[in-house]
């Protein structure tokens, strides 16, 4: 019910009159619930405007498959490289995918979490949030024969020539598939399975070079471009990076 002028000054004669505790007993009686809705109110806001404050931009998107890094080359791999092109830590980061495990061996143990991640990495290819992957020699295979990886010859017209130059003994080429009948085969509707490759040169392998020769690797280990990387410029850069 809404009070009119004269019984508002009643109430607040009345409030006046009151001791300190008498008043905030009324003040906790009556206005509760608005007041813990306000604190509410303020710590969800508060909230939201820290996310945004500490909010880092990912400047590349990363991914180790069947990798595992130690804490050095961690940090070399990804606060390294914001160092090395001035990018500030504060507001910017390489957003890194650790843990990835890729294999097509139905028997393995880890069967269902090498389906997990390769849903991963597609979903991450398609939604564009996938630049540059590091990876062993079955991850290579199973990522350029699905398609997900850049043939190096087009790495854009921009990259230093002399960045082309020193990439060029590591480059390495595998099978990309073009076309697989495996389901019309196995459903009987075709004679034989017939599968369709080229060989394109589309990974560098890195573990010659000074980051990556001591850092314990017991097989070769491979660096790989996405396919529809929207930050090329940045690979590239990326790449340079690990040659320097």
């Amino acid at each position: 019910m809404k009070l009119s002028e004269k019984e508002k000054a009643a109430h607040r004669a009345a409030f006046q009159t009151m001791s300190l505790p008498e008043k905030l007993d009324h003040i906790y009686t009556y206005y509760k619930w608005p007041i813990l809705l306000g604190i509410i109110a303020l710590i969800i806001l508060g909230s939201v405007v820290q996310r945004q404050l500490t909010k880092k931009e990912p400047l590349l998107y990363l991914a180790l498959a069947n990798v595992e890094v130690g804490e050095d080359l961690d940090d070399s791999l990804t606060s390294g490289f914001l160092r090395a092109v001035g990018a500030d830590p504060r507001r910017q980061e390489v957003s890194l995918y650790r843990g990835l495990y890729l294999s097509d061996d139905s028997d393995t143990v880890n069967h269902q979490y090498a389906y997990a991640s390769h849903i991963k990495v597609m979903g991450a290819v398609n939604a564009k949030k996938l630049d540059v992957m590091l990876m062993n020699r079955e991850a290579y295979d199973l990522l350029s024969g699905s398609g997900y990886l850049l043939a190096l010859t087009d790495l854009p017209d921009g990259v230093d020539a002399s960045l082309r130059e020193r990439i060029a003994p590591y480059i390495t080429a595998n099978d990309v598939i073009l076309s697989d009948n495996a389901i019309e085969w196995e459903l009987g509707e075709a004679e034989s399975h017939e599968v369709v490759t080229e060989t394109v040169e589309n990974a560098i392998a890195l573990n010659s070079l000074p980051l990556f020769e001591n850092a314990g690797f017991d097989e070769p280990v491979y660096l790989g471009i996405a396919v529809n990387s929207p930050r090329l410029t940045e690979c590239a850069q990326y790449t340079a990076y690990l040659f320097s």
